[in-house]
């Protein structure tokens, strides 16, 4: 957990929103990229992608 405080946290979500994404996919990127460099600089192999399970809201069924 972090401690970021509540009006740095709202300007950081109106400055990924103007930037097309989301603090969090912000964060996400951050993160991939330093442990990228990491790995790089000291010869480790970057760990594999995890398959991501996407769960979709079924669809209304209709009444009619």
């Amino acid at each position: 957990m972090i401690r970021i405080d509540d009006e740095m946290w709202a300007l950081y979500d109106q400055a990924c929103a103007e930037a097309g994404t989301t603090r969090t996919d912000d964060m996400r990127r951050h993160v991939h990229s330093r442990v990228r460099a990491y790995c790089k600089a000291n010869g480790i192999e970057m760990p594999k992608p995890k398959p991501r399970i996407v769960r979709r809201k079924s669809a209304a069924k209709s009444t009619d």
